[in-house]
């Protein structure tokens, strides 16, 4: 593991899903004790996207801005919110000169399969309807997102694809679950790994699933066909049990002829990104950050 981030693995606190309620609580304060990002010249406005129910959003919009990122968060689609993303958030307009549009989608177990999806693929429906009022092109949208949020940007490219939905001009999908089976070997193999393990999977996984069984928009894996999705940019981290099917998706997508560019980062852990002060942080966010801006602007 890079030394850099080994050093904090001792002060990070169990993820434990057990009592949802409980731990977002525990994340929203670990959340709100992070470095606060810099938005200065950023406009930030909340604002709500009519859909049943209507979903909660956060638009970050730089100077100059080309494009708009639909912005889903991570957290087992469990915990996490606009407040506690709003680092990742704002870093990401700042670096990819994007418009982006922070998405509060409803979590589990209170709202399993398909809520989340649901709320996602409204705010992508109400972005490109709007698109002249928020000032974007509408030819220049991309949906990105860090692990379970990754898992819904997946989702949310193959059911407009499937559904002709508006273009999705880009996927970014960092650290992403793709597959409820578990049965890579990073899957299989990651049992005690930082912030997310086998274990940790196993629970989230049962929490936006309920009694329900896996389908393509619920676990992108599963989808036989990848063809016809827009490109993408896929990242996955050394010690994370999301690793291999994050690889795997990569691939496959590229035997579909989809264009990937695939990131690797060695040393890394599920969400280390979040220690800033770590080189290779640094660079991974800096990588997300360039991979959206030349999305926009070819």
């Amino acid at each position: 593991m890079d030394p850099e981030l080994e050093a904090f693995v001792p002060l990070f606190p169990k993820v434990d899903l057990a009592d949802p309620v409980a731990y977002r609580k525990t994340f929203a304060e670990l959340a709100a004790a992070r470095p606060a990002a810099d938005a200065t010249g950023m406009e930030i406005q909340d604002h709500t996207v009519p859909a049943d129910p209507d979903v909660a959003v956060r638009i970050y919009r730089p100077q100059h801005a080309q494009g708009a990122v639909i912005w889903l968060h991570g957290g087992g689609w469990v915990f996490g919110d606009l407040d506690t993303d709003h680092h990742w958030a704002a870093r990401i307009a700042s670096s990819s000169g994007a418009t982006v549009i922070s998405v509060g989608y409803r979590l589990a177990p209170e709202n399993p399969f398909p809520a989340a999806l649901d709320d996602a693929y409204a705010v992508l429906n109400w972005t490109a309807e709007q698109a002249a009022e928020l000032g974007i092109d509408p030819e220049r949208i991309a949906v990105a997102g860090h692990s379970a949020g990754a898992n819904l940007a997946a989702a949310v490219a193959l059911r407009a694809r499937d559904q002709q939905g508006p273009p999705i001009r880009f996927q970014l999908l960092n650290e992403a679950i793709l597959d409820d089976r578990q049965q890579t070997w990073s899957a299989r193999n990651f049992t005690d790994t930082p912030w997310n393990n086998r274990a940790v999977r196993a629970a989230a996984l049962g929490h936006y699933l309920g009694d329900r069984s896996a389908t393509p928009y619920a676990a992108p894996a599963r989808a036989t066909d990848l063809s016809g999705l827009p490109p993408a940019y896929i990242a996955t981290a050394e010690f994370d049990p999301n690793r291999d099917e994050g690889i795997d998706y990569a691939l496959r997508l590229l035997q579909a002829g989809v264009s990937v560019e695939l990131h690797q980062w060695p040393g890394t852990f599920h969400g280390s990104q979040a220690i800033l002060s770590a080189d290779v942080s640094q660079r991974q966010l800096a990588e997300i950050g360039a991979a959206l801006r030349r999305a926009m602007a070819e």
